[in-house]
Parts: C-alpha cells; structure tokens; sequence
C-alpha cells in the first residue's frame, strides 16, 4: 500500500470510529428506507415544484419544461449514484464533508464542510421565505390580512420592516426538531404523504382539462439568443429547474440515525430523485396542456392552471394552497436537520467548538446547534431577499456535488480493496458527467453569486488556520489511537 493509500486507510478508520460513538449517543434506529426517502421527497418537492415550474416554462422551455426536468434529472442521479456508494461505504452523518475527508484529508474537509454551512442555511431560509408568500396567500383568502411591512424583507424590491411569517416557520421546526428524530421524522412522513396525494389529485384533475394545442410546438423556436427556447431553452431552463432537485443529498446526512444504512441510505437517495422526476414530469405536461405557457410566469403557476379548469376545481385550489403551505414547512424542517448534522460532524472532529457536538441525553437531539441554526436561519429568511438566497443555495450545492463525484474516483483508486455495499456502475462515465454537469451549471450563475461565495470562503479558511486546523490534529490523532487499540 503506497503513501497516499495508507492515509485514505487511516482516515477511513478513524471516521468508522466516530460513527460507531454518533450512533450510540443518537437514535441509530430512527429512520428505515421509507422514512429517508420521504425524508429526501420532503426536500426535494418544494419551492421548485410549487415556483420554478412556471417560471422556466414561460421564459425559457415552453412546454418543452418537462424535457428540462429530465435533464436536470439525470444531472441529479449522476451525482446521487455517487453519494449512494459513499453513503454506503461511510455511513456516518456529515454527507459531502465527511467523503472529503476521507478521500482528500482536513483542508478540502473543512472547504466543504464550510460550504455546506452555507448551502444549507440559505436553502432552508429560502424555502422558510417561500412558505412564508404561500401563508400570507392562504390567509388572505381566509380573510386574515398580515400587513406588507411584516411580511416582506427591509431590502431588495418591495421592501418593508421584517418576513415575520418567515420568523414564525423556522420558530416551529426548531422546536419540532429540539423534540426528537422520531417525532420530526413521524410529522414529514405525514406531511410528505398529504403534498404527494394532492399532486397527484392536481395530474388525475387536470389530465381531463387538458388541450393537446397547447402543446404545439412542444419546443417554441428559438429568436436567435441563447435560452430563448429552442434547444439553448431547453438547456437553459434545466439550470433553473435543477433548483428543484436540491436538497436531495439530506439523506446522507441521516446515516447516523437509519437503520442498516449501508442499504437503506442509498435506497433513499435513489428513490428521491426517481420519484421527484417522475412527479416533476408529470406536473409540468398537465401544467402547460391546460394553459398556455406563456401565461405561466407568476409565483403560483400551479393555482393559474386550476383555474383554468374551471369553477368546479376551485377545491382543488384551496387543497394546492395548504399542500404547499404544510410541504414547504417540512422542507425547512428537514434543510435544518441536515444543517445540525454537518454542524455536529465538523465540531466531532475538532473543527468546531465542542458545545456544537452535545446531545441531549432524554431528547437525543443536539439542542443547543439546533437553537443556534434556528436563529441564524430565522435572521436570514427576515431580512434577506428570495432571489439572493436561491442562487447561494445553488452555487453552495453544485459545488459540494462536484467534490463527492471527484472522491468517487479518488477512493477507488487510492483504496479499491475497501467493502462497497453499492457500487457505482461504469464509475469514471458517471461521476464524470456528474462533475460536468455541475461545472456547466455553476457557470452559468450570476458573478455577484461568485463573489459572495469568494467571501464566504474566505472568512471560512480565517477560521480554519486560526482555530480548526489545530484542533483537528488533536482530535483526529486521539481517534487514531481508538482505531488502532
């Protein structure tokens, strides 16, 4: 075994360790293979499903949106096929943080680890700003009127004072999450079944209501500039629909509580993207057969389609309101999840403060990371505008998919003889064009994103070199002594 094997080996072991502790000290039989891929359905189904639809279909790929899914899609499995081996190999909680450990050491761990922060906390303040629109929307048909001051961000267009809805979200799954695994995983099963059903009630509905003229021409022609439809729009539009899949990876970061994760994490990933593809597709050919794409730019394209059915479906407009209230607030719930997971593997390894490693010996929940990120990501969801927090979210994400991809093929050749539970098939095609896939997609994102990822980082390396590195190297070398005892 060369060098650099040998430290991949020393580094895997070590990381074994630490999950044998995380799972004594949490609920290590939480979640089976139904509730993570709900688990991954609950952050997957959410503003993309409810928004993004619309929005890529009037600008970019008219009908053509569902052939952007697909694409999309198949960009997400590359890369989920590629977590599944990881997840498999290293089940521990951490997700892409703990793969980068084990396949490049510290410094790329750290990278990536503060990257995921940022992924995680602006995806759920995100999602925590949309529920907070789709609230406003229902209680003003119920006749509650919540004043624009309270509900919307003190900067960007239509500013005012403070997203107190957004506050009062993110408020109610820290508490859930505080309680216990089991609990929070118990209410996202139930609130995952009650957004799937009502879809699928919106495609059994809105099949009938269809009108096959809509769908022609099923790709728009293009006007001669890239991502005006055509087959540029097509492409175009993948990259924003791909907003849809984010959040997928969250069941890796669950390893720590699943039952016989080697099988059931992998299961999780795979299932969330087939199922999210298949329901994705299916909306948008109902969606734009029953109205005209180019009448779907608004924030709630789903609704504009009900209504175009007629008077007799106005109950299935009400049942999309509440779906995407009662769904929106799962996907918080399990962004903030997977964001005290990460927290709580980075302060294990001495990256971190220890406070942000302590579980509650009753709750066996980490309440004191979990209050922290409720009040980070309930400050950023009341003051920070959606636009700005989506295209974080995306960068943050498709940056963490090309390190996971790359540590596939890292590890099976620094490290082949290790067990793999799953394998990725063909492995240098597929986690290749998953690292394609996401570097395509990363391009084509504002600079001003770029800059504030620059920053970010930044004041990450700030902290690494002037508190994690060294107390990594204290913690890590205590672990060695363990594997090797």
């Amino acid at each position: 075994m060369n060098g650099q094997a040998a430290r991949v080996a020393d580094r895997l072991e070590t990381i074994l360790v630490q999950a044998g502790k995380d799972r004594k000290r949490l609920d290590g039989t939480a979640m089976g293979a139904f509730s993570l891929t709900t688990l991954g359905i609950a952050s997957v189904v959410g503003a993309g499903i409810f928004v993004t639809t619309g929005t890529a279909a009037a600008q970019f790929a008219g009908p053509g949106v569902v052939i952007s899914f697909l694409l999309a899609g198949f960009a997400a499995a590359f890369t989920a096929i590629c977590y599944a081996e990881l997840a498999a190999m290293i089940p521990i909680a951490g997700s892409t943080y703990s793969y980068a450990y084990a396949a490049f050491g510290v410094f790329l761990a750290w990278f990536i680890g503060w990257d995921l922060l940022l992924e995680y906390l602006f995806a759920a303040s995100t999602v925590a700003v949309g529920w907070a629109g789709y609230a406003v929307s229902l209680l003003d048909s119920l006749g509650i009127h919540v004043p624009h001051d309270l509900a919307s961000p003190p900067f960007g267009s239509g500013s005012g004072i403070v997203n107190l809805p957004a506050i009062l979200v993110v408020a109610g799954t820290t508490a859930l999450l505080v309680v216990g695994t089991r609990q929070s995983a118990s209410v996202n099963n139930a609130v995952v079944a009650l957004k799937i059903l009502v879809l699928l009630l919106f495609v059994a509905v809105g099949v009938f209501a269809v009108d096959s003229s809509n769908w022609t021409p099923f790709v728009p022609a293009n006007d001669g500039s890239f991502g005006d439809f055509g087959a540029s729009g097509i492409i175009r539009g993948a990259g924003v629909v791909f907003f849809a899949y984010v959040g997928f990876d969250a069941v890796s970061t669950a390893a720590g509580e699943a039952r016989n994760p080697q099988r059931t994490v992998p299961i999780g990933l795979l299932l969330t993207v087939l199922i999210s593809t298949v329901l994705y597709v299916a909306i948008g050919l109902v969606m734009t057969g029953i109205v005209p794409y180019e009448h779907l730019n608004v924030s709630d394209p789903l609704s504009v389609a009900v209504a175009a059915e007629g008077s007799g479906a106005d109950w299935l407009d009400e049942a999309l309101g509440v779906a995407a209230v009662v769904g929106l607030f799962s996907t918080v719930l399990v962004t903030f999840y997977g964001q005290t997971r990460i927290l709580m593997r980075m302060s294990a390894d001495g990256m971190l403060p220890p406070v942000f490693n302590r579980v509650d010996p009753r709750l066996k929940t980490p309440v004191f990371t979990t209050i922290v990120c409720g009040i980070a990501g309930g400050t950023v969801a009341a003051l920070v505008p959606i636009d700005v927090l989506g295209d974080l979210v995306s960068i943050g994400t498709l940056l963490a998919f090309v390190i996971v991809c790359t540590g596939v093929l890292v590890l099976r050749r620094t490290h082949p003889q290790i067990e793999r539970p799953f394998r990725v098939p063909r492995v240098n095609l597929i986690a290749g064009l998953g690292i394609v896939s996401a570097l395509g997609l990363m391009v084509t994102l504002p600079i001003d994103t770029w800059i504030r990822l620059a920053i970010w980082l930044v004041v990450g390396l700030t902290i690494f070199f002037s508190y994690a590195r060294s107390h990594t190297r204290a913690e890590f070398a205590e672990l060695a002594q363990e594997a090797d005892a």
